[in-house]
């Protein structure tokens, strides 16, 4: 009897994390929130098919990185990404990014677009306001009592990193780097992509409200969809499995892709 192959996301590069899949004919490619490393999606490797290969990126500052400072412009680590993953983009793939990594996929697949290179097939952006004038609150600004209580409210953090200060203090440091990354960068207005954008987004979420994730329409000529979960910032933490079988459909019968929920 044949023992099942165990998935398991390992570093590859410094940018990249992959689950090796022999069988894969696609990948998808997941960028991490603010503060959160490549480590995020090592569940998701499991959940997947065998014809995807899941690659989650790994930036400065975080996990087996967290002794290099962290990127402060948000153009510079777009260049540095469109070198660093020319491995994983030999196959048809998808990118997938929550919240702040939804601004980090949207700017890769328009700079690979713009050097001619292989774009996305597909865009799934999770839990965050496409471009424009938001309502959502900044946090970069507030003092670190304030910005504490404001991402704790967000939940999605382990309580057990909680209880160690030392660990504490860097996960904040790189929260509020990469809030300050993020929320001062400015999507420039360009030509709409020409993939499909799916948009995903918990229904009580207040840095995502829905008419605001439901605007990313404005930026693909292709299909559009909304998926929206019950759930806040982190929907995808209750409903993991939900959503990685959402992604893998539309990923597999892209032509079935359209309309807006």
């Amino acid at each position: 009897m044949t023992t099942p192959q165990i998935r398991e996301l390992v570093p590859e590069t410094p940018y990249i994390w992959r689950a090796k899949q022999p069988a894969a004919t696609r990948r998808l490619v997941c960028f991490p929130h603010a503060g959160a490393g490549a480590a995020a999606y090592a569940d998701w490797a499991a959940l997947l098919p065998p014809q995807i290969e899941l690659v989650a990126v790994q930036l400065p500052g975080r996990q087996n990185r967290i002794a290099e400072e962290p990127f402060t412009e948000v153009d510079v680590l777009v260049d540095v990404l469109v070198h660093a993953l020319r491995p994983v983009l030999d196959l048809p793939c998808a990118f997938f990014g929550h919240s702040a990594g939804a601004i980090l996929a949207f700017e890769l697949a328009r700079a690979l677009r713009a050097r001619g290179r292989k774009a996305p097939e597909q865009l799934f952006l999770s839990a965050q306001p496409a471009p424009g004038d938001s309502q959502v609150r900044m946090l970069h600004e507030l003092d670190d009592l304030d910005f504490s209580t404001e991402i704790f409210a967000l939940g999605g953090l382990d309580p057990e990193l909680l209880e160690d200060e030392d660990v504490l203090d860097a996960m904040l440091y790189t929260l509020r780097a990469d809030f300050t990354l993020f929320e001062r960068h400015r999507i420039e207005p360009g030509a709409p992509l020409d993939c499909p954008i799916t948009v995903l987004a918990g229904d009580s979420d207040p840095r995502a409200p829905l008419d605001e994730v439901r605007q990313w329409q404005e930026h693909t000529r292709g299909p559009f969809a909304a998926e929206i979960y019950h759930g806040g910032h982190f929907y995808f933490l209750d409903s993991p499995t939900e959503v990685v079988s959402r992604l893998a459909a539309a990923m597999l019968t892209p032509a079935t892709l359209g309309g807006v929920a």
